[in-house]
């Protein structure tokens, strides 16, 4: 299976924007392309199902419209934890199921994007977190922050956590999920470039959305980074 998987350094640090974002660009360019969060909670009801907002964003910039329930097979009411929500819905995930969900979605001449939740630590199953769903998977992680203060200890931290298990960690990219204001959201892309030891690949400015987005993560090339056979 090739493709990326998406994390963060914390939840609403703009997950879904930059996987959407290079959903879209690889589709400008041609490149087939496939999009998963095999989970999602905060979800509302429409059609006939728990629908997140980040499952319809994902679906529309893979072109994936009609296939939501591939996108996202389980979606919870709960703005909560994975397993919290899926226990107060009367259910429980395994990593088994999560791993072949993500799976079946993929196909085999597309970059598979895929998105988690929360952080790296984030609570997924009963028993394990989203780092273990990246290990089950082996695809190549892109690092999420926010940029605001406290982001360069959160971006650290998660780095310290993928690198400490042996994560294929492919780049960290800024997501401006507010204007940038004050010294430490001026200086903390340069910062984070002097300490990471990992390529920092985008900035996504604030108000960024559908092709602009993409624009923003288009000096990279997503399609190689994905081990796509050409």
């Amino acid at each position: 299976m090739r493709g990326l998987f998406f994390s963060g350094t914390d939840t609403s640090v703009g997950k879904t924007v930059v996987t959407a974002a290079v959903a879209r660009l690889l589709r400008r360019q041609g490149r087939p392309v496939r999009v998963c969060k095999p989970v999602a909670t905060g979800a509302a009801w429409s059609g006939g199902r728990w629908l997140s907002e980040d499952t319809w964003l994902l679906a529309s910039a893979a072109g994936m419209e009609a296939e939501l329930d591939r996108v996202t097979p389980w979606s919870f009411k709960a703005p909560a934890a994975p397993p919290v929500a899926a226990r107060l819905a009367g259910m429980s995930l395994s990593l088994s199921e999560l791993v072949t969900a993500v799976r079946t979605c993929a196909h085999p001449e597309a970059a598979l994007l895929v998105e988690g939740v929360g952080s790296l630590l984030c609570p997924l199953t009963e028993r394990e977190t989203v780092a273990d769903l990246v290990r089950e998977l082996g695809l190549p992680l892109v690092l999420v922050a926010r940029r605001s203060l406290g982001t360069l200890g959160h971006t650290l931290m998660a780095v310290e956590v993928a690198t400490g298990r042996n994560l294929p960690l492919a780049g960290v990219v800024v997501s401006e999920t507010v204007p940038p204001c004050g010294p430490a959201d001026e200086t903390n892309v340069d910062e984070l470039r002097r300490r990471l030891a990992v390529p920092l690949l985008a900035v996504v400015p604030h108000g960024a959305t559908g092709e602009s987005a993409a624009d923003a993560v288009a000096a990279v090339d997503w399609w190689q980074m994905s081990n796509v056979e050409r």
